[in-house]
């Protein structure tokens, strides 16, 4: 791992930990969060963790740029994964309803990979997704990764009203709209969890270091977790 540090703005820097995505980079990414938290203290104002980057925003009334940079060298000076090696995440188990009422690309998909509708969900449901970040919009968790046989390029044209709890998937990454908002990922299934909600501690549902796993559920049951069917067309 070569750490590299980089501008942003006068109050922020980004260390770069990683140059390639990979599920294996998040323990270290949270031993990384956990250890600039207590080296910076009062002085840190927010730390935004991506898929291989950490951006750190600084308060300038406290510290210099350079002062900065030295909290970073320090922070990050022999750095270790936590003891267990998966960090502090939880594990969540979000209950999906697969149709093509709700997820328009769902036959899509299967027809691009060549697999049945069943089997698309099959494979989706099987894997426990690591969060990797938060972004896009409040509470939207990226999410990854999956097969590659399942992975799909973004929408060329954008919905401009993707339904809250819509769940798709965008090259290896897969996730669940946390409330309505426009978006282009392929959308295969719906989740009635509410993920983001001011009465959550840090309002957000999910974390980065969590992990997910998709189960699919009845028409029914969907409707009986409080979920909303109101189909969403394929153009919308």
């Amino acid at each position: 791992m070569k750490i590299r540090i980089e501008i942003v703005a006068v109050d922020c820097l980004m260390v770069r930990l990683f140059d390639v995505i990979d599920e294996t980079n998040m323990p270290w990414m949270l031993a990384a969060i956990r250890r600039l938290r207590e080296c910076f203290g009062q002085g840190l104002i927010d730390l935004v963790p991506s898929y291989t980057t950490l951006m750190v925003h600084y308060d300038l009334r406290q510290l210099l740029a350079s002062d900065a940079r030295a909290l970073i060298a320090q922070a990050l000076d022999d750095l270790q994964p936590d003891a267990g090696g998966s960090g502090s995440g939880r594990t969540h188990r979000l209950a999906v309803w697969y149709d093509p009422s709700v997820g328009p690309e769902l036959k899509l998909l299967a027809s691009r990979c060549g697999r049945s509708i069943n089997e698309v969900i099959e494979r989706h449901s099987a894997h426990e997704y690591q969060v990797f970040a938060l972004g896009f919009a409040p509470g939207f968790a990226f999410m990854g990764q999956v097969e590659e046989i399942l992975a799909s390029p973004r929408l060329s044209t954008p919905r401009k009203r993707v339904a809250a709890g819509s769940v798709g998937i965008a090259e290896r990454q897969t996730a669940a709209y946390p409330q309505v908002s426009p978006g282009g990922w392929n959308l295969i299934g719906r989740t009635p969890v509410r993920l983001f909600d001011r009465a959550l501690n840090g309002y957000s549902l999910l974390q980065p270091g969590d992990r997910v796993r998709f189960e699919a559920v009845s028409h029914d049951e969907f409707i009986r977790l409080g979920g909303d069917d109101t189909p969403l067309e394929a153009n919308a």
